[in-house]
């Protein structure tokens, strides 16, 4: 359920969770049990969303046409352990003493990138 502001003429604005159907009925001060109107005195508090729904929120307005950044681009590019992209070089590399690369597992008609 939602939270409206309503306003009693002797307490003040106080905030109340209604269901939207009663939203723009009239209810009783929780002080002074005197009838309040609602009212919008303030801007919705958007900045007591969680980080992790500010997040999702941020997914779900992205544009599906919106360019990839280089972040995300980088993690597309090559498969894990790839020797061109990881400091650790690739597994099925082996070097000869002369530095020549040398490919025992892979099949020799196969081009690297």
């Amino acid at each position: 359920m939602p939270t409206y502001e309503y306003q009693c003429d002797s307490c003040g604005t106080f905030d109340l969770l209604r269901p939207i159907a009663q939203r723009d009925a009239s209810c009783n001060c929780p002080i002074c049990c005197r009838e309040a109107h609602r009212v919008i005195a303030s801007a919705p508090a958007l900045s007591a969303i969680s980080a992790t729904a500010r997040k999702a929120h941020a997914t779900n307005e992205r544009a599906s046409h919106a360019p990839m950044t280089s972040g995300e681009y980088r993690a597309y590019k090559h498969p894990p352990g790839c020797g061109c992209c990881s400091s650790t070089g690739s597994k099925a590399t082996v070097r000869a003493a002369d530095g020549a690369k040398g490919f025992p597992t892979k099949r020799p008609w196969m081009i690297s990138h």
